[in-house]
């Protein structure tokens, strides 16, 4: 899937010369934590984020927002003056993996979509990733998900797809796992269905392993 394609295209900016009080109202009316700051044309400069604009803000003033001198104060903090400039971005023509792989690694939210002329296209955010992959994985749709341990070899996955639609059921996604143990793998089918202990024994009976995904680790053993 392309950034392109589960990015938030309606993007709501700022200008470098708007007062941060401006910027917090813009948050916090669109209930949005990232503000892309662009010039003439819609060109990206910089990015201003709900972090940035509370570091802004002395305390006594965001627990009451009547004070007028301190209020005076900030009207004369520019966007400008608390932005990132140069943010990282990323293309539309980036996948969505790429995306959560950069997210891991900058410890960001949500990057500005911008073209090769620099030009902002949009926003891809972890509620946009989310959403990606709510319909990717069919999750939306009721049903069970199954962990099933097979060897590192090529056929495994097709001998358990086979055995499942034999059953008529049928597939909301199917993900493959790496597993702590050398030469492992782990299955997990998610099936539109609720009715899965016939399936659970055939698989039993054909010499897989059921673990309970609810004790699935990425990074440590289960517990036992």
């Amino acid at each position: 899937m392309f950034v392109g394609k589960s990015m938030t295209r309606k993007v709501i900016t700022i200008d470098k010369d708007a007062n941060v009080l401006t910027a917090k109202d813009k948050i916090e009316k669109f209930r949005i934590r990232h503000l892309p700051v662009v010039e003439e044309g819609n060109r990206l400069i910089g990015i201003v984020t709900d972090r940035d604009i509370r570091s802004a803000y002395p305390s006594s003033l965001l627990n009451n927002g009547d004070r007028e001198e301190e209020v005076k104060k900030l009207s004369a903090i520019k966007v400008r003056d608390i932005m990132t400039p140069h943010p990282v971005t990323v293309s539309p023509s980036c996948t969505i993996q790429d995306v959560l792989l950069l997210m891991q690694q900058k410890y960001v939210g949500a990057f500005p979509v911008v073209d090769e002329k620099g030009l902002l296209k949009g926003i891809i955010s972890i509620r946009d990733l989310i959403r990606a992959f709510i319909t990717v994985l069919g999750i939306e749709e009721p049903g069970t998900l199954l962990c099933i341990l097979v060897e590192e070899k090529v056929g495994q996955l097709k001998k358990i797809v086979d055995a499942i639609t034999e059953e008529k059921i049928s597939f909301g996604s199917v993900l493959v796992a790496r597993h702590w143990e050398k030469g492992k793998r782990a299955v997990f089918p998610y099936l539109l269905t609720v009715n899965v202990g016939h399936v659970k024994r055939k698989l039993k009976n054909m010499g897989y392993t059921l673990l309970d995904p609810m004790e699935w680790y990425m990074d440590q053993l289960p517990k036992t």
